[in-house]
């Protein structure tokens, strides 16, 4: 199985197939070690929760920043798949704020659901792909301050950056959240009581 879970760029979430997967003991790793590898992925949301609709490599970094209804229910529902096959806190918790994040942006005032969100930020020029999901060292620090260090090495946030708009390059290079290391060895104080900012 490949380091990163099946399947080459662009790379699709594919929930039915990973519950098909799920069902089949046989099956059954390759479901779980690709929905860990989308969970430390750029393509799940690591600030507000929820999944976008892909990602344009194979290691599920950088993704398409639109997040669709459709993609989010149906995770949703093969995380609490996972949680009830391995019994995975992780899985839970993911489902939580996959759920979190589809009651707050996505649901209408009049009760039902939009069907998607733009990948576009929009700007006095126009629409900037991913400005709302990617983050420069500066802006962190202007948030964070002292703390700001150690989310830059717990979600791999680096000056060079991981993202560049080739449409829009006077926004220079930015970082997608993701967490290029387990939680191994990290405080789990510091994890279970981190600024509401900055969500796991």
């Amino acid at each position: 199985m490949p380091t990163w879970g099946f399947g080459g760029a662009p790379k699709f979430p594919a929930p039915t197939l990973l519950e098909f997967l799920l069902t089949r003991p046989e099956g059954r790793d390759m479901a779980l070690h690709t929905l860990k590898r989308m969970a430390a992925g750029g393509i799940y949301d690591q600030l507000g929760g929820g999944f976008h609709r892909y990602s344009v490599d194979e290691r599920w970094l950088v993704p398409h920043f639109e997040k669709m209804l459709y993609d989010n229910a149906q995770l949703t529902r093969v995380l609490l798949q996972a949680y009830q096959h391995t019994g995975d806190e992780d899985f839970a918790r993911l489902a939580r704020e996959t759920l979190t994040y589809l009651e707050r942006e996505m649901l209408s005032p009049t009760g039902g659901f939009y069907s998607a969100q733009d990948a576009d930020t929009p700007t006095d020029h126009g629409g900037v792909e991913g400005l709302t999901f990617t983050w420069t060292p500066a802006e962190i620090q202007e948030v964070l301050g002292e703390e700001a260090s150690l989310i830059e090495r717990v979600y791999g946030v680096t000056e060079q950056g991981n993202f560049l708009d080739p449409h829009r390059r006077e926004y220079g290079s930015r970082n997608v959240l993701h967490r290029p290391a387990p939680w191994t060895g990290w405080p789990r104080t510091w994890v279970r009581t981190r600024p509401p900012c900055m969500l796991v």
